[in-house]
């Protein structure tokens, strides 16, 4: 059965066979290599003369990426590590973000940036970030993270075809998990579109009865929000109503919050929201901060990030500073009875 890894190797073959001005660039990019984690794999092979292996210098070959989208290409550009997107962020804040704007409309910048991001793989405090919340806000830059509850292939097609930059987040943990995870069976999904292409999927345990909360979550924190849904379901009698995002920044237009999630919040009056970033000042914050100003009625949020820390190596100290679904039951333990208080 596919996986996210297959989706997304298939998508970046599709786009480079209908859309000649499709690049790749990257570090190990080539074949039989195929990058760090094989997303890249089989491109070179099938496209010789436009996948480009680059030098060790992120800042650099990002620059070439959008001198080449400057020129009316589509480079789709790999970061190894999702840790190393600091050494591009001049490049992103200062350079491709604005160069549309700063020339009235008459550019465009049609770069997509892939990264892999996140822990849970013993990798260590510079090489398990997630670091995406340093780009949340910055004007111009879309920011978008595939999950197995949408279509991570027909996200990332849609960012390629994007006349704008995309920072586009992948999961590490993500890229094995099937698209039909038998783990997730008793879960419906209700995928819709918003803010252009991309979309969200509201996720409830099958023949559950009104929810009680929302939990809203992207990435691979999605799986372990849908891991504490069901086990909620049939261990306490608590039923959830799970919104997964696709796109991060901008989370909506106006200030207000995506259709989906709004609509949830309608119905439970009550948020908490999830990710693999660190707590403070995070994607969480910001999520909660609208719904506080959008949703009338709001009754209690509260938000599920990692610990303010380095990530350690060691997989049980990892495992202490990165959120669980026992971590995401409990908040929404602590949530519900701050509603009964």
């Amino acid at each position: 059965m596919s996986t996210v890894l297959q989706s997304l190797n298939e998508a970046l073959h599709s786009s480079m066979t209908a859309d000649d001005r499709v690049y790749v660039l990257g570090e190990d990019v080539l074949d039989p290599y195929g990058g760090a984690f094989k997303v890249t794999k089989g491109l070179s092979t099938a496209f010789p003369d436009r996948v480009m292996t680059t030098p060790v210098s992120e800042a650099g070959f990002v620059g070439v990426a959008t001198g080449m989208a400057l020129r009316g290409l589509r480079p789709v550009v790999e970061i190894m590590f999702g840790d190393f997107v600091t050494l591009i962020t001049d490049q992103v804040i200062n350079g491709l973000s604005k160069y549309g704007w700063m020339y009235g409309g008459a550019l465009e910048i049609p770069i997509v940036i892939r990264t892999p991001m996140g822990g849970r793989r013993g990798y260590g405090p510079t090489h398990s970030q997630s670091l995406e919340k340093l780009f949340l806000g910055v004007p111009g830059l879309r920011v978008l993270a595939p999950t197995a509850f949408t279509d991570p292939g027909a996200l990332l097609q849609s960012a390629i075809a994007d006349d704008g930059p995309v920072l586009f987040v992948e999961n590490k943990l993500q890229y094995q998990r099937r698209l039909d995870d038998p783990a997730f069976s008793d879960l419906e999904t209700t995928v819709q579109t918003q803010e252009g292409y991309a979309r969200a999927g509201t996720v409830n345990v099958s023949g559950a009865p009104r929810p009680q909360l929302t939990i809203a979550a992207y990435g691979d924190m999605a799986d372990r929000a849908a891991e504490a849904q069901v086990r909620m379901a049939y261990e306490l009698e608590v039923f959830v109503e799970l919104v997964v995002l696709e796109q991060l920044d901008p989370i909506a237009r106006d200030r207000d919050l995506p259709s989906a999630l709004s609509d949830s919040l309608r119905r439970t009056r009550a948020l908490l929201t999830v990710e693999e970033g660190t707590h403070t000042h995070g994607w969480g914050a910001e999520v909660v901060a609208r719904a506080s100003e959008s949703v009338n009625d709001l009754r209690a949020v509260r938000r599920v990030a990692a610990l303010d820390s380095p990530i350690p190596a060691a997989r049980g100290l990892e495992a202490s500073v990165l959120p669980d679904a026992d971590a995401i039951m409990s908040a929404a333990q602590k949530l519900l009875g701050d509603l009964d208080g």
